[in-house]
């Protein structure tokens, strides 16, 4: 089997930064799938991007953190429970699984792709925000099983893995816990009747090799390893691509690194590596239809 590489713009909503580099990599045929954070001041631009231009893989990035110390966001629904002290979402994913009540959860999930769907946009698929509907930083394994039951009730695909590999395993992570997450996803998959990727990559942002990295082409060749590395099947990563403004730069001191995203798809050098080490770039649209064409031929 070929490989193929599901690249994600997670954040596309976020703030204007995000949306500018998401609209041009688009345009410039450079980024095939995107996920809009509705809860945030900047998606209903996404969202008319996307209505505008349906032939985009454009979703949902589900949300129930707020991460950051200043720019931060409320629930769309009256929810207590995914609220800290502060009255926002919580700031971390951890403390979301811990003291949100499963139909707070499911309540705003649905409200945010109800939202999208109300404004007219055509959804793709589904993932969510800081990976706070996996249930893993606290063992609430059904908040998975919630989302795939959502994402069910919708027909979405979903930001997922069913398979595990070494080269594609988060950093630190034994393998035979990731294969039982694998044998549990799948098996939700499979009841469900949700598309997923096989694998899921999750970049080590906090590896030494990215986190110190102070130029671009190190940390380009850096990634390009990576991606060039994974498993036959189709595999998702995901990136938060932006300008560089002062919006961006006031958010986040790690704005260095999504500018650097933004570049990354944009470089010539990216696609051209991934051609010559065998990796196809698709979109969450093909995805279904590769799902699609296997369940025709079964």
């Amino acid at each position: 089997m070929a490989k193929y590489l599901i690249v994600n713009a997670d954040d596309f909503g976020m703030c204007k930064a995000a949306n500018e580099a998401v609209f041009d990599l688009f345009k410039s045929g450079k980024l095939l799938s995107s996920t809009i954070m509705m809860p945030c001041p900047a998606a209903e631009e996404a969202v008319e991007f996307s209505k505008a231009n349906p032939e985009y893989a454009i979703g949902i990035h589900t949300t129930l953190t707020s991460e950051w110390k200043e720019y931060r966001w409320k629930p769309l629904s009256d929810s207590p429970s995914l609220l800290d002290e502060e009255g926002y979402m919580w700031h971390e994913a951890d403390l979301a699984e811990k003291n949100a009540e499963y139909f707070d959860i499911e309540r705003e999930v649905r409200a945010q792709i109800n939202l999208a769907l109300s404004m007219g946009m055509k959804i793709s698929h589904i993932d969510n925000h800081m990976g706070s509907l996996y249930g893993n930083k606290t063992g609430r394994f059904g908040l998975l099983k919630l989302a795939y039951k959502i994402c069910s009730t919708y027909g979405y695909a979903y930001r997922m893995f069913i398979k595990a590999d070494k080269r594609v395993a988060p950093a630190g992570v034994p393998m035979f816990l990731l294969k039982a997450a694998a044998a549990l996803s799948s098996h939700w998959a499979r009841k469900y009747k949700v598309v997923t990727p096989d694998y899921l990559l999750f970049p080590d942002w906090g590896a030494p090799a990215l986190r110190n990295c102070s130029e671009y082409e190190k940390y380009r060749e850096i990634i390009l390893k990576i991606w060039s590395d994974i498993p036959d099947g189709v595999t998702e990563t995901f990136v938060h691509p932006s300008v560089e403004n002062d919006e961006l730069k006031t958010i986040t001191g790690s704005w260095q690194h999504r500018v650097w995203e933004y570049m990354l798809l944009s470089d010539p050098v990216t696609w051209d590596t991934l051609k010559s080490n065998g990796v196809k770039m698709i979109s969450y649209r093909d995805l279904v239809k590769m799902r699609e064409s296997d369940s025709t031929c079964s």
